[in-house]
């Protein structure tokens, strides 16, 4: 669609008095192959392709979605949206279009779409019979592709009219290992915004391998034991805490709404000082990685939580509108049918000073987590409690035996100030966040972490 064309729709909109109007075409195309017990079980391709009318009138939003993107329809679509504004009468025009520069725009080395089928199918077999031939007790291997490539075009009453490309792959492996009465499950998984290059950094094998290991091992561990102790979140955990227990805490909308636990704290020490959190979606190659969001704006590295204390919240155009604050480009949405919501991206802890080895070798009795599993958070409080997917006993500075059924639990602000020690390390894990229905790819990290007195749920004997 021409400049000339889009700035017709945002007038259309903005007739009826809006202060603010939007338009937001995709064209998505995707594959996702899926293997189960050593057979291709599906193979879907597919086009999406779309668009979306964001009018914003004072307080209200009207969103209007449809398949069709011809200038016609637009018109139409605009005008339909712009009643939103009924008694509002704001006299805003469509600024002359600029197009932001972007900090970062993500290479794509090998495209997706240039590999053959069979390519992406061989993978699927190699880390099926990888995760079958560590042990007979893996007895059901599901193994999944997935690539998406997503053009964007968005433009907007404030000049804002930017086009942006997003390419991310994605390949995952779970494994089910059974002994007499015994099933226990390992996953692993890895994705970025990159191209067939992923593979680059793990090799299909090693992923299978990687969740047999850890089905195997759950076979073999004890029923972890329950109480307040030590707990050490390694680096191959990723960033779940601080996703999950503080990074929706600090997005915007839902700190405007007062659904959050940091709700008035600027400025304030919310964690200890040696913890510092960011968002950033201008790292290389991170799931969560974008030039644009899905507003247009640049993709940003936004300190949230500097040295323990609270300086930023993660903001979209709307919330900062709200309070005039600076927008930090974390709109984010699932596709054109829906409207931007404040989202992350990349979140992680910075990481320290201390050696891991240091750290284990300072608890006398504790859990080691190696891997995160699920969890529920409730933002409001910061209360949550996680699954631990991989888990070992500490005793005595060392790493002994490897654990199963542990949980962990919690509030999250106040697990932030009990950390006693943050290590030099730092590992990522990748993820789709949900929220108010939507999806978004991100991605968390973390150095490894010593936190005092954590509540570990299990159904061994208490310590």
């Amino acid at each position: 669609m021409q400049k000339k064309e889009l700035k017709e729709i945002l007038n259309a909109a903005l007739s009826a008095g809006a202060d603010f109007a939007e338009i937001f075409i995709e064209q998505k195309e995707s594959t996702v192959i899926s293997c189960e017990d050593s057979k291709i079980e599906k193979i879907n391709t597919g086009i999406d392709y779309g668009m979306g009318i964001r009018v914003i009138a004072d307080e209200s939003t009207s969103y209007v979605h449809s398949n069709d993107v011809s200038l016609n329809n637009g018109i139409q679509m605009a005008k339909l949206a712009g009643t939103v504004a009924q008694e509002h009468r704001s006299k805003a025009t469509v600024q002359e279009f600029q197009m932001p520069g972007a900090s970062q725009q993500p290479t794509v080395v090998q495209r997706p779409e240039q590999v053959a089928f069979d390519d992406k199918i061989a993978l699927l077999k190699v880390a099926d019979a990888e995760a079958r031939a560590l042990n007979e007790a893996i007895q059901q291997v599901s193994v999944s592709y997935s690539d998406v490539t997503q053009k964007v075009l968005i433009a907007n009453s404030d000049g804002i009219c930017v086009e942006d490309e997003r390419v991310r792959v994605r390949f995952a492996c779970n494994s089910i290992a059974r002994k007499a009465d015994q099933i226990q499950t390992g996953f692993s998984s890895m994705g970025g915004t990159c191209g067939f290059e992923l593979f680059e950094e793990k090799s299909a094998a090693q992923l299978g391998r990687e969740s047999a290991e850890r089905a195997m091992t759950l076979l073999e561990a004890v029923p972890c034991p329950t109480g307040k102790m030590t707990v050490i979140i390694g680096s191959e955990a990723g960033g779940t805490m601080v996703h999950e227990a503080c990074g929706h805490g600090l997005e915007g909308d839902l700190v405007q709404k007062g659904l959050s636990a940091y709700a008035g704290k600027l400025g304030q020490q919310v964690a200890s000082e040696k913890i510092t959190v960011v968002d950033d979606a201008t790292i290389a190659g991170k799931y969560g990685s974008y030039a644009y969001d899905d507003e247009g704006n640049p993709g940003q590295k936004t300190v949230l939580i500097e040295n323990g204390v609270l300086v930023q919240y993660m903001n979209d155009l709307q919330t900062a509108r709200r309070t005039g604050a600076a927008c930090t480009g974390n709109g984010r949405r699932e596709s054109y049918r829906e409207k931007p919501l404040t989202r992350m991206s990349n979140t992680y802890i910075a990481p320290g000073n201390d050696s891991v080895e240091d750290m284990i070798a300072s608890v006398e009795y504790g859990l080691y987590v190696k891997r995160m599993g699920g969890g529920q958070v409730n933002s409001l409080n910061g209360d949550y409690v996680f699954d631990v997917a991989e888990g070992y006993l500490i005793e005595h500075g060392q790493i002994t035996k490897a654990v199963r059924g542990a949980t962990l639990a919690g509030n999250g602000p106040e697990s932030l100030r009990n950390v006693e020690m943050v290590g030099n390390d730092l590992g990522y894990a990748i993820g789709t966040c949900g929220k108010n229905g939507q999806s978004a790819p991100v991605a968390d990290a973390q150095p490894t972490l010593k936190i005092h007195g954590l509540t570990v749920g299990g159904t061994g004997s208490s310590q």
